[in-house]
């Protein structure tokens, strides 16, 4: 999956939302580095989930007495983090399947090449 394929964002803001509800206090660097993604693209996804209503951000300070910032989701945050999570499950699983056959496949390919043919796991 790459930058430029929908699903990628559509993950990239499921992830986010699912990180945030847990963890609202956490800085972009601490949500790049724990998605392993970059700081743009981070910074990127954060704005457009404000933009559209789903976290609101708020200030608050820190231990070490520095502005930061609390990602909070919204009751339209907290719906939509809902309906991702079933689309992401849904593809995650069609992923699963798809590799479980090819998986299968080539077992069936090497067992055919030796000769013998284990059990299927």
């Amino acid at each position: 999956m790459t930058p430029s394929n929908p699903d990628f964002h559509e993950d990239l803001r499921f992830r986010v939302l699912r990180l945030l509800q847990e963890n609202p206090e956490l800085s972009q660097r601490e949500i790049s580095a724990a998605l392993g993604v970059s700081f743009g693209g981070v910074n990127y996804c954060l704005h457009a989930l404000a933009e559209k209503g789903m976290i609101k951000v708020r200030n608050f300070r820190a231990s070490n007495n520095k502005l930061r910032y609390a990602y909070v989701l919204t009751p339209q945050g907290i719906a939509e983090k809902a309906a991702l999570t079933g689309r992401f499950l849904r593809r995650k699983m069609a992923e699963y399947e798809a590799l479980k056959a090819e998986i299968e496949a080539v077992r069936a390919e090497a067992g055919d090449a030796l000769g013998e043919r284990g059990p299927a796991e």
